[in-house]
């Protein structure tokens, strides 16, 4: 993928979003039904246009009344969030699901996306025969080259292919729209926009009704595995019938195991993606729960990561190269991250040292977080700002600026696609598209050293205020806080497969914490020297595990 590639992307989802969207939305106004209920609320209130976009949710029902018109079909058009944007369930007579349970929410004409317009005009409206081919084509345009794009790229021989048919489906909607394409397709590449836009056109919602269903699927594996273990366990006398069913087994346990990987790295990817409304957060959360509490937890202090390589940096830095990274994040594509204050630069390179490259930066970067896999947020030592940067073409995106900031005493982290910040006895949820801050977290200490992960943060209390050894953190999911005494003052911390962690201490040893945080073991294989700069990363999709003391140790899992 080259940059190329991203601005055609670029240029066919700008001309999907600013231009087919608006037209779509401005049809469903001109249409003939719309114009006798004047606003959008009242339209989808209309009984018979409720009916039918009710089936296009919902199968398998039938309705109480107009029972001749209930539709039943294999696919779903309409996906869970879809249907959450346009109505919300209320009281009623019916005994059961029906499409007069709901009412439509006050939404604007603005609201649906290409996706969902679409929808509505090809079920709901009155079109042409032109119109209703014109807009299933483009329908189909968007699926094909945008919905399930991951890479946010298009390469030149699509583009001959998909430019040609794309514009000339515009113009058959709209002809007044050429200069606009014109325009669109000679602008350049905005990589912060491009972002955006690859977030809102990618379909996470199918995905993660496709996703649901391979858990499902999964599930069902292992119990067949565990039917057929207690089948080998009555035939073990018959030895040669066993052993085929033994492999039988192992071969069926293998692919269980794999897809579960895969459907938890599937998930963690699309999670970061962009994900905004909180039914898909929910939805995505339960799944990832699911697949959690299949996966087999790990006995505290046992040896569950090898040694892969270590490198020594002084190549690449010179001098003391480990007491001059503060921070460091290893991107699922395995690139490490480090943080230079002291040389004002972010170094970017392979786990080897290799392919090593700088971002200068005005000031002293002090702490990293990963945003997406292009993209890393830092938090400067002297200013009370957050930077983003594009570490694949070497540019700061933006700067952002909310208040509350420590111009010393704050760090970085992410969970659930927004930005963690420590403030004075605070944690601060910030939007980093638009800077805002959501959420305040009151707590009762100066967080510290913080960590990410699933519905919990995770901070130690500021060093220089008390030194104390607590391991804190916060818990969306009973919105408390929680403490646990550790033996030395916890640097960093990680969260493993099973959400028990790793916590590295001051005093060098790297504590195992159970999921529940109510006790831990040491990690002997893990035992360092001493020091404040002393700090672990870890990368699920990678399964790699970094470890700053002296040297840069990879290790990986087993």
């Amino acid at each position: 993928m080259d940059r190329e590639d991203r601005r055609r992307y670029f240029v066919v989802g700008s001309v999907i979003i600013e231009v087919v969207t608006p037209i779509l939305q401005q049809r469903i106004k001109d249409d003939q039904t719309f114009r006798a209920f004047g606003t959008l609320q009242n339209y989808l209130n209309n009984p018979q246009i409720k009916h039918i976009l009710f089936h296009l949710r919902h199968n398998n029902v039938w309705c109480c009344n107009d029972k001749n018109n209930c539709v039943h079909i294999g696919s779903l058009p309409l996906n869970y969030r879809q249907w959450g944007v346009l109505y919300s369930k209320t009281t009623g007579l019916c005994r059961h699901n029906c499409h007069c349970k709901y009412t439509a929410n006050p939404v604007q004409l603005n609201d649906p996306d290409i996706s969902l317009s679409c929808i509505i005009l090809l079920n709901c409206c009155n079109l042409t025969s032109n119109e209703y081919n014109t807009i299933q084509n483009l329908r189909q345009m968007k699926n094909n080259f945008l919905s399930h794009n991951t890479e946010g790229a298009i390469t030149a021989d699509d583009y001959k292919s998909v430019w040609p048919d794309l514009t000339a489906y515009v113009l058959q909607l709209d002809q007044n729209k050429e200069d606009h394409l014109i325009r669109i397709e000679n602008r350049p590449l905005d990589e912060a926009l491009c972002h955006k836009y690859n977030a809102i056109l990618l379909d996470i919602h199918q995905k993660l009704d496709e996703i649901g269903a391979s858990i499902q699927r999964v599930d069902e594996t292992i119990q067949r595995i565990d039917t057929t273990t207690n089948a080998i366990g009555r035939t073990v006398q018959r030895n040669e019938t066993a052993v085929n069913r033994i492999d039988q087994t192992v071969t069926g346990t293998n692919t269980a195991v794999m897809g579960l990987q895969a459907t938890v790295e599937e998930l963690l990817y699309y999670a970061k993606r962009g994900i905004t409304c909180q039914c898909a957060i929910d939805k995505c959360q339960s799944q990832v729960k699911q697949v959690k509490e299949s996966i087999k937890p790990y006995k505290l202090g046992q040896s569950i990561f090898t040694l892969h390589h270590q490198t020594d940096l002084t190549s690449v830095f010179g001098g003391d190269w480990s007491s001059d990274i503060t921070d460091i994040v290893m991107m699922d594509d395995g690139r490490l991250v480090m943080c230079l204050p002291w040389q004002s630069r972010l170094l970017i390179c392979n786990t080897d040292g290799s392919q090593a490259y700088s971002i200068p930066v005005q000031g002293y970067p002090w702490c990293v977080t990963a945003v997406n896999n292009s993209t890393v947020a830092v938090i400067l030592y002297d200013s009370q700002c957050i930077e983003m940067y594009d570490i694949n073409n070497k540019l700061k995106l933006k700067s952002i600026s909310p208040s509350g900031i420590s111009c010393y005493r704050s760090r970085i982290t992410s969970i659930n696609n927004k930005l963690v910040v420590g403030g004075d006895n605070r944690l601060q949820i910030i939007d980093h598209q638009t800077g805002e801050v959501v959420q305040i977290i009151q707590t009762d200490c100066s967080p510290d050293k913080l960590h990410g992960s699933g519905d919990r943060i995770f901070y130690s209390e500021n060093y220089y205020n008390n030194n104390n050894n607590k391991l804190y953190w916060y818990s969306y999911t009973d919105d408390r806080h929680h403490t646990l005494t550790l033996p030395s003052y916890p640097r960093s911390m990680i969260t493993l497969q099973d959400g028990s962690l790793y916590v590295g201490c001051e005093d060098g040893s790297v504590q195992h914490v159970s999921s529940d945080g109510k006790q831990y073991k040491p990690v002997k294989t893990f035992q360092s020297t001493p020091g404040w700069h002393y700090m672990i990363h870890y990368n699920l999709i990678q399964r790699k595990l970094v470890v700053l003391d002296d040297k840069l140790k990879i290790v990986n899992e087993l």
